[in-house]
């Protein structure tokens, strides 16, 4: 038998609360996180979209200012999630030996990238910054979570777009049970709320135009939904055998059973209109869990509000689950804090580690007309879960046909 994996931490940095316990209420009380733009770029280049899901605490005001000054956004988001999460986890003693890191981005340091830009155009090659490309890396948010834990069993860095934080998971699951390492600081973080990425997905039809309506703008399975709306932070999780946990007498929310990673190999951009790619993802997962389709009670669906992405997932899941999807509960988190993109899976899968452990469920909020031809079970006020044995799945899918699907259990 593989060595189980457990999770022992928490932490959390989004548009809905800039820590774990603040995020879980206001994810029970559906709160939108979404507001418009203040910034004076929003005007100066004329953007389509105005506004966004901004993360309620900024990081450069909670790390040092020579912590803030080398780090990019994104990296600054990941490690007060990681500080939080390792906090939570109460270790104090461990062979750093033996302990890795699993941290994903989807865009990475595209603050960085693009400031340096500016400034070489504007000022020259002697103003750009020496500490620019360390800043731009993807690899930039992992590097720094293992230097501030001294994790030393290895610090890798998922770059899968949206499904990036879910297959962080998926690799310390992995990381753990071939015995490389006993803990794997997991999650993923972005800070992409910048007037080019927010053009480039408002080009490709992708973003909510809900200008005047922000706050009603993110709207998975809704009839008029008409994109998803940008958001950022970071989500992460503590990983630890179980064995090394009991060891240490260790709170643990929940096991995090099982994973299922599969590629679409359909489209850059466009999911598998069949959900074949996310099915076999999903199926694989609960395989992987020992799980049967039954035993699953919730799913945190990737759900990004999208008109062409919300029907595959379900299709998908109708196909793993059978006619046991109708009393699956399933929460579409993005309507409260937006696409956190590469920081998405994490802070789901924090939620929905988060649902087994308390036995209640995130809400999701401005479903006002629902799809008739995706048919699910959305909680859209409070509910709570079963007593007994639970299972609960979060899925992430995105650009480049990218699927990664997460399995947890109650212990």
């Amino acid at each position: 038998m593989p060595r189980k994996v457990v999770i022992t931490g928490l932490g959390a940095t989004t548009p809905i609360g800039g820590d774990v316990p603040t995020m879980w209420k206001n994810s029970l009380k559906g709160v939108s996180g979404a507001h418009t733009l203040e910034d004076d770029w929003v005007a100066e280049f004329d953007l389509p979209v105005t506004f966004a899901c901004r993360a309620t605490n900024r990081p450069d005001e909670i790390l040092t200012r020579v912590e803030a000054k080398r780090m990019d956004p994104s990296t600054q988001f990941a490690v007060v999630a990681a500080r939080e999460a390792w906090k939570d986890s109460g270790i104090e003693e461990i062979d750093h030996d033996r302990l890795a890191v699993a941290f994903a981005t989807g865009i990475g340091g595209v603050w960085t990238l693009l400031d340096a830009w500016d400034t070489l155009r504007a000022k020259g090659p002697r103003r750009v910054l020496p500490m620019t490309v360390p800043m731009l890396m993807p690899n930039g948010p992992a590097a720094a979570v293992s230097m501030d834990l001294g994790a030393r069993a290895g610090a890798h860095t998922p770059v899968s777009a949206c499904a990036s934080g879910t297959e962080a998971l998926a690799l310390g699951i992995e990381l753990i049970r071939s015995g490389k390492a006993d803990v794997v600081m997991t999650g993923g973080a972005e800070a992409a709320i910048h007037p080019m990425p927010i053009a480039s997905f408002a080009a490709m039809q992708a973003l909510s135009r809900r200008n005047d309506d922000p706050e009603h703008a993110s709207r998975p399975y809704d009839l008029d939904r008409d994109g998803f709306v940008m958001g950022e932070g970071a989500g992460a999780l503590v990983l630890e055998a179980e064995e090394h946990a009991l060891a240490r007498g260790a709170r643990i929310y929940a096991e995090l059973a099982g994973s299922g990673v599969t590629a679409d190999a359909y489209h850059i951009t466009a999911p598998d209109p069949e959900g074949l790619g996310a099915t076999r993802a999903l199926k694989a997962a609960m395989f992987d869990a020992r799980v049967q389709p039954e035993d699953v009670v919730h799913v945190n669906a990737h759900a990004t509000s999208t008109p062409v992405g919300d029907k595959p997932e379900y299709t998908a899941m109708r196909a793993a689950f059978g006619a046991h999807v109708d009393n699956v509960a399933v929460s579409a988190t993005k309507s409260q804090t937006g696409h956190l993109l590469g920081a998405s899976g994490a802070v789901e899968s924090v939620m929905t580690v988060l649902a087994i452990y308390e036995r209640q469920l995130p809400v999701t909020i401005n479903l006002d007309n629902q799809d008739p031809e995706i048919p699910l079970d959305v909680v859209t006020s409070a509910r709570t879960l079963p007593a007994g044995d639970i299972v609960a799945l979060n899925n992430s899918f995105g650009f480049g046909g990218h699927n990664a699907v997460v399995v947890f259990r109650n212990v």
